[in-house]
C-alpha cells in the first residue's frame, strides 16, 4: 500500500535538544529508504509564500497568494512510501531527521480497489 509523508516544518518548533546536521541526515534517510524500497519518490518544495490557493465557486475563478493554511505549520517536502502497513509507514516516519524539529504526517492513498 502507498502512503503519503507530507514533511511540515512548524513556526514554534520544538527540537530535540541533540543537535545534528540537516542536510546529512537527510540524505541518510534517502538512501536508506530508497535502497530497501520503501520509499517510491519525494522531494523539497519551495517556500510557502510561492504557493497560489485555487478555487472555483458561483462567484467565479480565485488565485490567491500563499499557503493553503498559514497557521503553524508550512508542507516542505513530501515522500511516497510503499509499505506493508501503517505501522511500518510510521516507523519510516519516525526515522526522518525532520521529525524531530518539525512534524511529519503519514496518511494512506485512497483504496479504489476496496470501492469496487
Amino acid at each position: 500500500m502507498r502512503y503519503l509523508l507530507l514533511v511540515c516544518v512548524e513556526e514554534i518548533a520544538d527540537p530535540v535538544e541533540e543537535p545534528y546536521d540537516d542536510a546529512a541526515e537527510i540524505e541518510r534517510w534517502v538512501t536508506a529508504h530508497d535502497g530497501s524500497g520503501a520509499r517510491v519518490w519525494g522531494d523539497r518544495l519551495a517556500d510557502a509564500s510561492e504557493s497560489r490557493v485555487v478555487r472555483i465557486r458561483a462567484g467565479g475563478a480565485t488565485v490567491e497568494p500563499g499557503p493553503l493554511h498559514p497557521a503553524h505549520a508550512a508542507i516542505a517536502g513530501l515522500d511516497i512510501l510503499e509499505c506493508g502497513s501503517l505501522d511500518q509507514a510510521v516507523a519510516i516516519a519516525l526515522d526522518h531527521p525532520m521529525a524531530r524539529g518539525g512534524v511529519l504526517e503519514v496518511r494512506p492513498f485512497f483504496d479504489w480497489k476496496a470501492e469496487s
